[in-house]
């Protein structure tokens, strides 16, 4: 019995193992499928993704190239160099690209010195994948609009004058180059907009009196209007109107002339004080047509000048010469301030040569009186001094009792000729030779230093009045005046430029059939190597448009 209930138990065991063993396998069975079926939703997925994905990588692509054709459009149609009508350019822009289908309108906006162009285009892109989420078609908007203008500008234009200019037709070619400059800046500008300001150079800068009453300047003449600057300001871009200038002294090393002396240091000829902030193209190209070349080459001093002409610490003098008529009203308030953000400051400067030396009258020659008396009513010279009788000049020298010197007579006297009497001889009215002393005509007075050499050159002084002097060439030439290296200028220069450029102020440079060391301080002083022009002959013009092109601020505004 217990055996066969043994049997029956083992039986019944075998029953359960079976069963559970058959509901694990029918379960394993229901888990294959669920996980072939997740594995499928999971790949269908997958593709619908990357079909979609697919979709919008051939959306961007189309999107991208329409859009940077019509960027590529309205730039051009913007131009105003630009001749053909606007919608012209885009639509043609458009059709080379085969997107002429798709160009939904161009709407153009000019007046006078901007020009503004606006395009749109839509494309319909059918998709392949995405149609099954129920999308047969993606849209591709585009849009872009471009404007060029002649915004706020203000120009320095300094400009070379020194001798050197008259060779080789290079002042005519400068003044056609300059001229074509105004009229493509002001042609096409509202007025106010853009300023230019004309600084020409040669040994000095002629800053004009109107100007100089604005600073704190020496007064031992005013016969000039130049400023004899120290290093230090040429590290900074602005001019103290408060720190003492030093005027320089009107004379002339160059020449043999008298009563005007030709070339002074200072010029005082037309066309070469500074004019400052003019949007008149009447007014500048008659000044351009006056310039004359003559005298050394002072680069340093002619940026140092167009640099002063931008900086923010001049707005109180443009101001002043508002007030006096000098400067249009419109131009209230500038020089901007640097950091304005609307105003584009740019300095342009010009040199034929290099940096020469700048002389400068010796100190104990700037003031009081010098040893030489002026008789107005015996200067009537003719020729050579030596061969005129007449005797405009007496120069005081410790020679005993004969101590004035007549040199018109090469003679000397007890006092200066006009101021006592001195024999006269001559035949009467009888025919007879006679002398006996008589009153001289006129009034000899004493010149101050600043007078003397306001009317004579160091070398006509040097060669005629003080030609009793062995050591007269020495002492009223040579040591009548110091002077500034060339190397020292170069360095001056560098610092001005580098001033001005830390400012954000553009800076063009033309070197206009230039030498070696002017081209180099020349392509120093430029904002970088594409900013800098090389030039021979009618070049010079196209120097100019191309810096009067770069000026014109064209950006793409949306």
């Amino acid at each position: 019995m217990m055996f066969n209930t043994l049997i029956s138990i083992g039986a019944a065991s075998r029953r359960v193992r079976n069963r559970l063993k058959d509901r694990a396998n029918a379960f394993a069975r229901e888990e294959d499928g669920l996980m072939t079926v997740m594995a499928l939703f999971l790949f269908l997925a997958l593709v619908g993704a990357a079909g979609i994905g697919v979709d919008l990588m051939r959306y961007e692509q189309k999107r991208a190239a329409l859009q940077y054709t019509m960027d590529r459009a309205v730039l051009a149609a913007a131009d105003l160099d630009q001749q053909v009508s606007p919608e012209t350019v885009v639509r043609s822009y458009l059709e080379k690209a085969g997107l002429l289908e798709y160009l939904s309108s161009v709407t153009v906006q000019e007046g006078l010195g901007y020009r503004k162009v606006s395009a749109t285009a839509t494309a319909e892109l059918p998709t392949h994948f995405m149609k099954l989420s129920g999308y047969d078609s993606l849209t591709i908007p585009a849009a872009s609009t471009a404007e060029e203008s002649i915004g706020n500008v203000e120009i320095s234009l300094v400009l070379d004058v020194s001798g050197s200019m008259n060779s080789n037709s290079r002042l005519y070619n400068l003044k056609n180059a300059a001229k074509e400059f105004v009229d493509h800046m002001l042609s096409a500008t509202e007025p106010g907009t853009v300023s230019i300001s004309i600084v020409p150079y040669a040994t000095q800068v002629n800053a004009g009196a109107d100007i100089l009453s604005y600073y704190n300047v020496s007064t031992e003449h005013n016969y000039s209007h130049c400023v004899n600057f120290i290093d230090d300001e040429f590290s900074q871009p602005g001019l103290s109107r408060v720190t003492p200038l030093e005027r320089t002294m009107h004379f002339d090393p160059f020449s043999y002339t008298k009563d005007p002396i030709s070339t002074p240091v200072c010029p005082v000829r037309a066309s070469t004080e500074i004019l400052p902030f003019s949007n008149d193209q009447t007014v500048l190209n008659n000044y351009i047509d006056g310039l004359t070349g003559r005298g050394n080459t002072s680069i340093d001093i002619g940026t140092k000048w167009g640099v002063v002409m931008l900086d923010p610490g001049t707005q109180s003098v443009i101001s002043g010469l508002i007030s006096d008529n000098k400067v249009p009203a419109s131009f209230q308030g500038r020089p901007s301030a640097y950091d304005s953000g609307d105003v584009l400051k740019v300095l342009i400067v010009m040199s034929d040569g290099e940096n020469t030396n700048q002389y400068m009258l010796n100190p104990s020659l700037r003031d009081g009186d010098s040893p030489v008396w002026y008789n107005a009513a015996e200067d009537v010279i003719s020729g050579s001094p030596d061969n005129n009788t007449t005797n405009a000049f007496s120069i005081y020298h410790d020679n005993g009792n004969n101590s004035y010197y007549w040199p018109d007579q090469n003679r000397w006297a007890d006092h200066p000729y006009g101021n006592g009497q001195s024999e006269a001889c001559g035949y009467n009215s009888s025919g007879y030779y006679s002398c006996a002393m008589r009153d001289e005509p006129g009034e000899a007075v004493r010149l101050t230093y600043a007078e003397l050499f306001a009317k004579v050159s160091l070398a006509y002084n040097a060669y005629y009045n003080f030609e009793f002097n062995s050591n007269a060439w020495a002492e009223w030439y040579t040591a009548a005046m110091t002077h500034k290296e060339a190397s020292a200028k170069d360095q001056r220069t560098d610092h001005v430029c580098d001033a001005a450029k830390d400012e954000g102020i553009i800076v063009y440079t033309v070197g206009f059939e230039a030498p070696y060391s002017g081209r180099r301080v020349l392509k120093r002083c430029a904002s970088s190597d594409s900013h800098y022009y090389d030039a021979d002959g009618l070049e010079i013009s196209d120097a100019f448009t191309s810096i009067a092109s770069s000026i014109r601020k064209l950006r793409l505004t949306q």
